[in-house]
């Protein structure tokens, strides 16, 4: 049985079981007989994809787009066996992304370097290479139209440097990738429930606020976020968010970023303020947040090694 939930306006939230349920998503887009597919999860998210389309009677030749907002494998990986199965669809991938998904091998030996082998077949099984003929690359401010519908492409930096996010005009709501956070279902009715997401290598803090800022000049009602669904009321989260960037760069001043230390002091940080009075029993973030937290910790000790001495 496929798992998915529909939205709004044409759009449906599909589960990529990437680690277990409900932790990152693939968004459908049906505008009349085309269909974008925005992240495509891993290789092994294909399966439900698939199931999903059948369910809601879509045939594969009417994907039009494949469009990851950027390269980690969570949200690319299975680009490739997706491109295969939809024979007429192009690939939109930002500019810095496109090299990667054209020839994987760099992206996937240095996956493989943090993982291991056997763990990297489990998360992420194989990734194809997509025929450079079928890559589109988007530049900021790009539109493209789906029929009656038309989505804005924009570069948005902080999280990667291969990243954009996507503005759809009919229901004014924007794919953020991780450009603006993470917010699983147990966190999505805390007052700060939406935090930023530093995995190693490119955390850029300046950049991040920036990329807040360029997100909310769209005015948008709605984030579809990658981890995970839909998101109401952004902007009643800009000024928290923007002090979650802030205290995850004061921690690498106070707690040394290279020591486990740091990973101890974050879940510490997050877990306190997130809960506000709560238990962890009524809201299980130690278990939610686990892997985020650790690779949290990771991107901020990769973004303190390259900023000393500037």
């Amino acid at each position: 049985m496929a798992i998915f939930y529909p939205l709004n306006d044409g759009i449906y939230c599909v589960d990529t079981l990437y680690v277990s349920e409900q932790v990152a998503s693939i968004y459908l887009i049906r505008e009349g007989d085309e269909v974008a597919v925005i992240e495509t999860g891993t290789y092994h998210s294909v399966a439900n994809l698939l199931g999903t389309l059948e369910a809601l009677e879509i045939d594969p030749c009417q994907i039009r787009y494949v469009i990851p907002t950027h390269v980690h494998l969570d949200h690319a990986g299975g680009a490739g066996e997706m491109m295969r199965r939809f024979e007429q669809a192009e690939l939109l991938i930002h500019p810095r992304g496109a090299a990667h998904m054209i020839d994987p091998e760099k992206l996937i030996a240095g996956t493989v370097a943090v993982y291991g082998q056997e763990k990297f077949d489990a998360l992420y099984g194989r990734i194809e290479p997509v025929d450079e003929s079928r890559v589109r690359i988007m530049q900021d401010s790009t539109r493209i139209g789906l029929q009656n519908r038309e989505l804005e492409f924009f570069d948005t930096q902080g999280h990667a440097r291969h990243h954009f996010c996507i503005y759809d005009d009919r229901s004014r709501g924007v794919f953020t990738g991780d450009s603006f956070g993470i917010s699983y279902r147990p966190m999505k009715t805390l007052q700060r429930g939406l935090i930023p997401t530093t995995p190693p290598t490119q955390f850029d803090p300046a950049a991040m606020h920036a990329t807040v800022e360029k997100i909310m000049g769209f005015d948008p009602e709605l984030l579809y976020l990658t981890h995970y669904g839909e998101f109401a009321g952004p902007s009643a989260q800009v000024d928290s968010f923007n002090r979650w960037i802030d205290t995850y760069v004061d921690l690498t001043r106070r707690v040394n970023p290279l020591d486990e230390a740091s990973t101890v002091e974050l879940e510490r940080s997050l877990t306190h303020t997130l809960l506000d009075g709560l238990s962890d029993a009524e809201v299980p973030l130690s278990r939610v947040l686990q892997t985020d937290l650790r690779l949290n910790a990771q991107g901020l000790a990769w973004w303190w090694q390259r900023t000393q001495g500037d």
